[in-house]
C-alpha cells in the first residue's frame, strides 16, 4: 500500500485565502460537480468545479467568504445529489449545510506541552452532561464545561479525555455516531468554542485528549453514504467497504481502509485535531473493529488495511508531535497495540486495560468477602504491556463500564444509594487501587462525588453530590496528589517499579511496593484490605527505616460513616530473620499508603 506522505497537504474541503475560497472534493463517479451556497443564492449552475486527477474536483469562488453556508451538487447520470462536504469544518447541524469556517483563533501564546505518560491522571468527561448548568434532556456545551475547569484544576487532574465531539445526529448522544468527522458538534458550540475550551484547560495546566471514531461512521445523517451516486451491493459507496467487510455492530458503515483517499481523510482528520485544535492526544474508539470485521479474533476476518492505516497515522503522530499521546480502546490484552510500527505494532502509546478494570470491579462489587479473588486482584495490579505498565490505562469506571447494562460502582454495590457505608467504602477501595497501581489512572466524571445509577446522555451530573460528599471529593484530591507526587513524598507512584509484598487470601489483604529509583520520598508501600473488618498484622517492608503514613482511606475526614481506624507512622526494623517488618493496623475495605521518610 503506497501512502500519501503525511507532510503533503491535501487542501480538501473549503480553503480560505485572500483570493476567495477554494472548494475541493473527491467524487470519482461524478459527471459534473457544482458548489452551491449562500454566496450564490444556491444557484445550481453558477459555480461548476473542474475535474482534476484522481477523481477530484475543485474551483476558486472569489465571492465566497467565512460564515457562508454551502453544499456540493453532484451529477451522476440522471442523478442530482446534494451533499455536505466530507471535509467541512463546521455545519449548521448534522442534516443542514456546511459552513465556511474561520480556522484562525487567538491561542494567546498557548505553548502547553503534554506531560510524560507516567505523570498523567485522566478525567473522562462528556460535554453534553458535564457542565453544572446542564438541564435534563438538553445538552450542555463547551461554555458550561469551561466554567467547571476550575473545579477540575482544584481536583488535581492534569488531563481531560473528552468523549467524541465530531458532529453527530441530533443534539443528544454519547458521540460515537459521527456524521461529519471534521466538524465540531454544533449543539456544543462549534469549533471556536472547542478551541476556547482547550485553551482554557491548557491555561490551568490541564491537557486535553479527544475520543475519535474511525471504526465506523454514522450510521445516520452521513452524507458520505453513496456520496457520488456509486455503490455496490446496496452499500455505502466510495467512502465505505461495499462487501462483507462493511459490517460493524453499528451498521454497514465501516470506512474502506484500502482506498488511499479514505486513508488520507482519516490521516488528515487526526492531524487536524492535533495541529489546528492544539489537542494533546487522541483516544481511538474500539480499535478491535478497525483491525477485524467481526471483533472476534478470527484471522479470516482480519483487516490488514485497517492495521496498516493505524500504524501510519500513529507513526506520523509520533514523528510530528512526539509529546502527544495516542490511546487505544481494544480490550483484547494485545501487546502489539502498543509496540512501535518497526516491531509490527500499531504504535499506540497506551491502551485501556481490560485485565485491570474487570477484576477490580468484581472484587469490590461482590457482596460476600469470601468470594473476593485476591489472585485476580494481584494479577490486575501486576499486568503490563511489553514490560511497561504505563502502556496501559487503569480505571474502575468509564463511560462503557457505567452503562450498557452496568452502573456506577456505588450502584452495583448497594443499588442507587451512595449514602450507604458499603457503597462508599468499596467504591473508594477501587479508586485507591487505581491510583496506587502502576499505569495511567483514569476516573469518569462524577466518580469522585459518588455519582450513582448509570450514564445517560440525557441526564446531567448531579453536582449537588459534590457538596454532599465533599469528603469523598477530598479523598480523590489526596489520591491524585499522591499519584502525581505533588508533596514530594511519593515519587514511587510515578515509577514502574512493583513488588508484591503480601497476598493473604484468607483475610483478603494485599500489600505492594512501588518505586521510581528507590530511596527517601521515593519508596512507597501500599496496604489494602478487601474485607469488612479491621486487621492488625505484621507486614514486611522493603527496607528498615521510618515510614510515614501519608494516606488512610478509612479516615472520618473523608466520611462520617468511616470507622477512622487509626494509622500511624512506622518504625520498621529488621528482624533476626533478615526481614524488615512492622505491625500495621488497617480498617475495613481500606487503602493505606506509606512513604519512606528516613533510612536506618
Amino acid at each position: 500500500m503506497s501512502e500519501v506522505l503525511a507532510e503533503q497537504v491535501t487542501h480538501m474541503g473549503a480553503t480560505v485565502d485572500e483570493t476567495g475560497v477554494t472548494f475541493r472534493v473527491w467524487a470519482p463517479h461524478a459527471s459534473q460537480v457544482f458548489v452551491i451556497g449562500t454566496f450564490n443564492n444556491w444557484d445550481e449552475t453558477s459555480h461548476p468545479l473542474e475535474s482534476e486527477e484522481g477523481g477530484k474536483w475543485s474551483a476558486l469562488v472569489s465571492d465566497a467568504k467565512i460564515g457562508d453556508e454551502y453544499r456540493y451538487l453532484i451529477h451522476n447520470g440522471d442523478q442530482k445529489l446534494s451533499r455536505i462536504d466530507p471535509y467541512t469544518r463546521e455545519v449548521t447541524n448534522s442534516v443542514g449545510n456546511g459552513v465556511i469556517s474561520n480556522l484562525a483563533f487567538d491561542w494567546k501564546d498557548d505553548d502547553f506541552e503534554q506531560y510524560p505518560v507516567n505523570e498523567i491522571v485522566i478525567y473522562e468527561l462528556h460535554i453534553g452532561t458535564f457542565g453544572k448548568s446542564g438541564q435534563e434532556g438538553k445538552p450542555a456545551g463547551f461554555d458550561e464545561a469551561i466554567n467547571d475547569l476550575d473545579y477540575l484544576e482544584k481536583l488535581g487532574v492534569n488531563c481531560i479525555e473528552v468523549m467524541p465531539i465530531a458532529e453527530f445526529a441530533g443534539d443528544l448522544s454519547w458521540g460515537y455516531n459521527p456524521a461529519h468527522i471534521f466538524a465540531v458538534e454544533s449543539a456544543y458550540g462549534g469549533p471556536a468554542k472547542f478551541k476556547q475550551f482547550i485553551r482554557e484547560a491548557h491555561r490551568r495546566g490541564i491537557a486535553v485528549i479527544l475520543d475519535v471514531v474511525y471504526n465506523h461512521f454514522g450510521p445516520s445523517d452521513v452524507d458520505m453514504w453513496q456520496f457520488d451516486g456509486w455503490s455496490e451491493n446496496g452499500m455505502g459507496g466510495i467512502y465505505f467497504y461495499n462487501d462483507w467487510r462493511a459490517e460493524t455492530p453499528w451498521g454497514n458503515s465501516r470506512p474502506d481502509y484500502g482506498r488511499e483517499e479514505v486513508r488520507q481523510m482519516i490521516h488528515d482528520n487526526a492531524m487536524m485535531w492535533l495541529e489546528e485544535f492544539h489537542l494533546d492526544g487522541l483516544r481511538y474508539d474500539m480499535t478491535l473493529f478497525i483491525r477485524n470485521v467481526k471483533g472476534n479474533g478470527d484471522v479470516g476476518c482480519d483487516l490488514p488495511d485497517g492495521w496498516s492505516l493505524v500504524q501510519w497515522v500513529n507513526t506520523s503522530i509520533r514523528e510530528r508531535f512526539p509529546k502527544k499521546l495516542t490511546i487505544a480502546e481494544d480490550l483484547q490484552n494485545n501487546d502489539y497495540l502498543t509496540k512501535t510500527s518497526e516491531h509490527g505494532g500499531a504504535a499506540f502509546h497506551a491502551q485501556w486495560d481490560a485485565r485491570f478494570v474487570h477484576p477490580i470491579r468484581e472484587a469490590v462489587i461482590l457482596s460476600e468477602d469470601a468470594h473476593r479473588n485476591m489472585d485476580a486482584v494481584r494479577a490486575a495490579i501486576e499486568a503490563n504491556y511489553n514490560g511497561n505498565p504505563f502502556q496501559r490505562v487503569v480505571y474502575s469506571e468509564s463511560h462503557d463500564e457505567v452503562a450498557n447494562g452496568k452502573a456506577r460502582v456505588t450502584s452495583e454495590v448497594m443499588g442507587n444509594d451512595p449514602q450507604h457505608y458499603f457503597a462508599q467504602k468499596r467504591s473508594t477501595l477501587a479508586a485507591g487501587i487505581v491510583f496506587t497501581s502502576p499505569g495511567v489512572p483514569m476516573i469518569f466524571q462524577g466518580q469522585e462525588f459518588l455519582e450513582d445509577e448509570w450514564f445517560r446522555d440525557t441526564v446531567p451530573l448531579d453536582w449537588n453530590k459534590s457538596e454532599t460528599f465533599s469528603g469523598i471529593v477530598q479523598m480523590y484530591r489526596d489520591l491524585i496528589k499522591l499519584r502525581l507526587n505533588r508533596a514530594g513524598t511519593t515519587r514511587g507512584l510515578t515509577g514502574s517499579g512493583l513488588s508484591i509484598l503480601l497476598q493473604d487470601n484468607e483475610r483478603n489483604l494485599i500489600s505492594y511496593h512501588r518505586w521510581y529509583e528507590h530511596g527517601i520520598n521515593d519508596d512507597v508501600v501500599v496496604v489494602a484490605s478487601f474485607q469488612n473488618q479491621a486487621h492488625t498484622a505484621s507486614f514486611s517492608f522493603p527496607t528498615a527505616g521510618k515510614w510515614k503514613c501519608v494516606f488512610n482511606s478509612d479516615s472520618k475526614f473523608y466520611s462520617t460513616k468511616f470507622q477512622n481506624t487509626p494509622s500511624h507512622d512506622l518504625e520498621v526494623k529488621t528482624g533476626t530473620d533478615g526481614v524488615a517488618s512492622a505491625e500495621v493496623t488497617i480498617g475495613p475495605y481500606t487503602v493505606l499508603v506509606y512513604s519512606l521518610s528516613e533510612m536506618t
